[in-house]
Order: structure tokens, then sequence, then C-alpha cells
């Protein structure tokens, strides 16, 4: 068994290697239009964080606003109960 099996493992040919690429591989480059695309995708992104954190920060500083208006709300609400008593 094991010489049919090396038998037909030898008489396998190798493979041939892949044929070569006839276009010229400057042909194949993303050039100058490559760059300019994936430039201007990245010059976005960064805008796009850019904007996102200063919105978050503006949230940020309107929840931080509404907490002190509501404490001092709180704050008045207790002082005219104490001064009617």
């Amino acid at each position: 068994m094991l010489d049919t099996l090396a038998a037909r493992l030898a008489a396998v040919p190798t493979p041939a290697p892949s044929p070569t690429s006839k276009v010229p591989d400057t042909a194949v480059t993303p050039g100058v239009w490559g760059f300019v695309v994936t430039a201007a995708i990245g010059v976005v992104v960064i805008l796009l964080i850019l904007d996102m954190i200063r919105r978050l920060r503006r949230v940020n500083y309107r929840a931080e606003v509404r907490e002190r208006i509501a404490a001092e709300q709180a704050a008045g609400e207790t002082g005219e109960s104490r001064s009617d008593g």
C-alpha cells in the first residue's frame, strides 16, 4: 500500500510556475489620483473627528450648566421654605 502511494506521488508532475504578467508594474499603481483620493479621505476623517470632539464638549458643557442651574434652583427652593417656616 505504501509502495503504491509513493508511486502515485512520484508520478504527479510538479506544477509549472505561474505565468508572468505582460503589464508593466508602473501601469497598475494608483498614481497621483490614488494619492489625492487617499489624502482627501484622510483630511475629511480628521475634520470629522475634530467636529465630533467640538460637539461632545458642547454637550458636556450644556449638561454641566443644567446641573448647576438645577442645583441653584434646589438650593433656592430649600432656602425659601426655611424662610417661610
